[in-house]
């Protein structure tokens, strides 16, 4: 067709991260005709600058403090970090020099129609991108993630800062660092900085860093980062920013001036409804995310998946949206979205993963609170582990009902042993059941029984 002329499919999705990728892909394999549309790359935030090429920065950081933790464990250790083979498995392994040929490939090889560009919506299935427009007969899905919020500090606007994907990208690492933000993203990079020989000052506007967790949870990051040499600062905002050939200077909320060859800023990601033309379908293009209901409908036709959802910016939410919007979009029933038992990890050391309520959350919620917690030190595994030990189970329950509503895991594979715990919070399994269940000696995931035990 000539250039401009309406080209009509089945579906549009507009955004080819991991949830546009996940839908646009199944959808063509279906049979459908569709098209994906992408400005950046295609798999998105995930595989580029987050999940895949950090994970690969904090297993190299935490193998330094692993040979650290050698002396009075299993002999003596000399520790040489070296930054250049993380910078180079980053290119080689995780992402192409960021290159998305092989995603493109994948999703085209599954029959649909890749377009490079920025979309923007025009009205209810019409979508305009690079002076083209396609009508998407059965379904319109926006999957456009968030980006980094950049706040409005005087003096930071035009400096070279680093948000996560210049961090990642870094071939070479600073002698200082100075990061805004303490939540997962902030504190995860601040560890490995500091485990290369970074000089790192987190500074978090909250009274606690992972201000969304548990308190019991904040306190263990802070110490753990401590340890590794991180200041920590909070209940302080950057009131301004300077910057010159020796780095940057913030003048904190307290008067004090702190100064750093870098700066990291990871205060939270948003949407950008405004640039994607919601407003002509109906939509606020002022929210801060999209509204979806148990289908991952927004509007008539309309699905929204992953980030610009708001329901949690996590590469397996995105993945299990997907799923939900896939099957509505092709009438194959099965459950709608439950948002329960959400869990997500903090991949600092040691990991702290967390699902379902926090005991705040369920407070609030009117829940009959009651709470089991066990130190992971005092638990067989923690006691035989040693060095590193450090962590805690705690769990929410709902004594009414009898279940867990919540629950954290940290400890060296927080992550993994939350995985119990989220079938638990998810599949409501009663306490006494839990109570009643063996658990194999000696784990790190047998402090779930000490826990349930401890509920009383």
């Amino acid at each position: 067709m000539p250039m401009g002329e309406a080209q009509h499919v089945d579906a549009v999705v507009v955004g080819l991260g991991v949830g546009g990728e996940e839908v646009a892909g199944r959808l063509a394999e279906a049979g459908l005709s569709v098209v994906g549309i992408e400005h950046a790359l295609v798999g998105g935030e995930c595989p580029y600058w987050g999940c895949i090429p950090t994970k690969m920065m904090i297993r190299a950081g935490n193998a330094l403090a692993e040979a650290r933790r050698i002396p009075g464990l299993a002999g003596a250790s000399t520790v040489r970090p070296d930054w250049t083979p993380v910078a180079r498995r980053i290119r080689a392994e995780a992402t192409d020099t960021w290159d998305d040929k092989v995603a493109v490939d994948r999703f085209t090889g599954k029959g649909g129609r890749f377009v490079r560009g920025r979309a923007a919506i025009a009205g209810p299935g019409r979508v305009r991108v690079n002076d083209q427009e396609y009508v998407a007969a059965r379904a319109l899905v926006l999957a456009t993630g968030t980006a980094a919020v950049v706040p409005p500090i005087d003096g930071l606007a035009g400096t070279p800062f680093w948000t996560n994907r210049e961090a990642v990208e870094a071939e070479h690492l600073p002698g200082s660092l100075l990061v805004l933000g303490g939540g997962a993203i902030g504190l995860e990079l601040s560890q490995v900085m500091a485990r290369f020989g970074v000089s790192v000052t987190v500074i978090e506007g909250s009274d606690r860093v992972l201000a969304m967790e548990e308190p019991e949870s904040s306190e263990l990051a802070a110490q753990a980062l401590s340890r590794d040499g991180v200041t920590i600062l909070t209940g302080v905002r950057a009131q301004r920013v300077a910057h010159s050939a020796d780095g940057f200077a913030l003048t904190l909320s307290d008067g004090r001036t702190i100064t750093g060859q870098q700066l990291l800023v990871a205060t939270g990601r948003t949407a950008r409804l405004g640039e994607l033309g919601v407003d002509s379908i109906g939509l606020d293009p002022t929210a801060r995310h999209l509204v979806t209901d148990d289908r991952m409908r927004v509007a008539d036709q309309v699905w929204a998946v992953g980030d610009v959802t708001g329901n949690g910016a996590f590469t397996h939410m995105a993945m299990y949206e997907g799923d939900v919007a896939v099957r509505d979009i092709l009438g194959q029933g099965g459950p709608g979205a439950d948002y329960r038992a959400r869990p997500r990890v903090t991949f600092t050391d040691p990991e702290i993963g967390a699902v379902g309520f926090t005991e705040r959350q369920a407070r609030d919620a009117g829940l009959d609170v009651r709470i089991g917690h066990t130190a992971l030190p005092s638990s067989s595994r923690g006691f035989i582990h040693g060095p590193g030990n450090d962590g805690f189970i705690k769990l929410v329950a709902d004594g009414a009902r009898g279940v867990l509503v919540g629950a954290t895991s940290a400890g060296p594979a927080g992550g993994e042993v939350l995985g119990a715990l989220s079938v638990a919070v998810h599949a409501e399994v009663p306490v006494s059941t839990l109570r009643g269940t063996i658990w194999a000696y000696p784990t790190f995931h047998r402090a779930i029984g000490d826990a349930v035990r401890a509920l009383g």
